[in-house]
């Protein structure tokens, strides 16, 4: 049984706070990585467990839900708050936070769904955004082109 199961187990459906990570990923065609789950397209990735570092759980997250191992990695922002609060269909509440990453440090694999929670993964042209993106990640993608935008003039 894993943390949140546990938790789970002591309090039921009740909301809880829960860190969470999301890596964009981009590959050296300037694509970026998304996963299908849910008929929902998003970034990967997932909580963090016990002990486990956000960018260790990044990694993980990563080579789970799709196969690929990466390597270096830059916060873009974090996102958190009661525009966030997520219901399952289980019942399960919860408000995240969620440290969003970027990374071009694509080190090996081959791309590959788990065959639990992610039924495609694919990388996307800038220009061809999923039009059934979650809205989370619409924000996260925002930061980013606004953190890009912000450097440029900087520089």
């Amino acid at each position: 049984m894993g943390y949140i199961e546990e938790l789970r187990s002591l309090v039921g459906t009740k909301p809880l706070v829960l860190t969470g990570v999301t890596v964009l990923v981009i590959d050296q065609h300037n694509r970026f990585l998304m996963v299908e789950s849910d008929n929902i397209w998003k970034l990967p990735g997932g909580f963090i467990e016990l002990e486990e570092s956000a960018e260790e759980a990044c990694r993980r997250e990563i080579l789970e839900e799709t196969g690929v191992n990466i390597g270096n990695l830059q916060l873009i922002d974090v996102f958190s708050g009661k525009n966030y609060f997520t219901r399952l269909p289980n019942g399960d509440e919860y408000y995240p936070i969620t440290l969003a990453y970027v990374t071009e440090d694509i080190r090996s694999g081959d791309l590959k769904p788990d065959e639990d929670e992610i039924q495609k993964v694919q990388f996307f042209k800038w220009s061809a955004f999923p039009e059934d993106l979650c809205e989370r990640d619409r924000q996260i993608f925002q930061s980013f082109i606004e953190n890009l935008i912000s450097k440029g003039r900087k520089g």
